[in-house]
């Protein structure tokens, strides 16, 4: 069993040289030596000559969300419940129609704006609602587009940690970026205040093993944390999930699961019995 590690972008943890190593993708880079935060490590990669130690680096910024931020899930294509979920923040899809929105038994307001369900503790909207609603989601879903894009420009302060596996270790703030898919098979732990923000950026996939946890301590809030995911997003049964996921493609929570932040996906969403809180702005 890998023994906790504690991570730091600003104390030299994420590369064997005494800081980590700065995004220099190209035929120059080099594999770098082992990492001090464990043997698995050593993946971490970047182009020696523009390798910057981390105690250089700004602390990262939150990724503005825009009108995004006003939606708890927000889909392109489809979202599905298999019931019985809770939900709290709104919900929406967009460019699809309410039909796409399944499992939640939804019952249309008055004014076509919004729908309601029980398994939903705020509105739900759908491109084919009357207007304003269309518009703001047009506008939703760009935002999160631009979102993603932002995450994903963000100068990597530690590359390749763990190989892909970041089973428990505990992880202060700064911008973390894998080339490979993203496993958490253990308890993970994201220790700052509550102004740190953390970054993930994330090539493929990204799951979580089933009854596994990613939590905060310090004064840490999920709304600063955020999972940039290029691949899938696959939370496993009863595991939970802290902060916003911006998703390329779809994000799927098993029976049981939970997240509090967003999730964001520039495809479908798909929930069983699982519960998803938004993060407190």
């Amino acid at each position: 069993m890998e023994t906790t590690d504690a991570v730091s972008p600003t104390d030299g943890s994420g590369s064997g040289d005494g800081g980590p190593l700065a995004d220099a993708e190209g035929p120059g880079d080099s594999e770098g030596p082992a990492d001090s935060a464990g043997a698995a490590d050593g993946d971490a990669t970047a182009d020696a000559a523009d390798a910057t130690p981390a105690g250089d680096a700004a602390p990262a910024l939150a990724v503005n969300l825009r009108t995004a931020e006003n939606y708890v899930i927000l889909a392109q294509s489809g979202i599905s419940t298999v019931p019985t979920s809770a939900v709290t923040g709104n919900v929406a899809v967009s460019p699809a129609a309410g039909t796409y929105i399944t499992g939640f038994s939804l019952k249309m307001d008055p004014t076509n704006t919004f729908a309601t369900s029980l398994q939903v503790v705020g509105e739900v909207f759908a491109a084919d609602y009357a207007k304003p609603t269309p518009d703001d989601l047009t506008a939703a879903v760009g935002d999160m587009q631009a979102a993603f894009t932002d995450a994903a420009g963000r100068a990597p302060s530690v590359i390749n940690l763990g190989a892909g596996n970041i089973g428990g270790k505990t992880l202060t703030a700064g911008v973390y970026k894998w080339t490979t898919a993203l496993r958490i098979p253990t308890d993970v732990t994201l220790t700052g205040g509550a102004t740190d923000v953390w970054i993930f950026q994330i090539a493929k996939t990204l799951t979580v093993s089933s009854a596994t946890n990613v939590s905060l301590t310090g004064g840490a809030v999920s709304k600063n944390v955020f999972w940039q995911v290029s691949g899938s997003v696959d939370l496993g049964t009863t595991a939970h999930l802290e902060g916003v996921v911006l998703g390329q493609t779809a994000i799927t929570l098993v029976t049981g699961a939970s997240i509090n932040g967003r999730l964001l996906a520039q495809t479908a969403v798909s929930i069983e019995a699982s519960a998803v809180v938004q993060a407190a702005l």
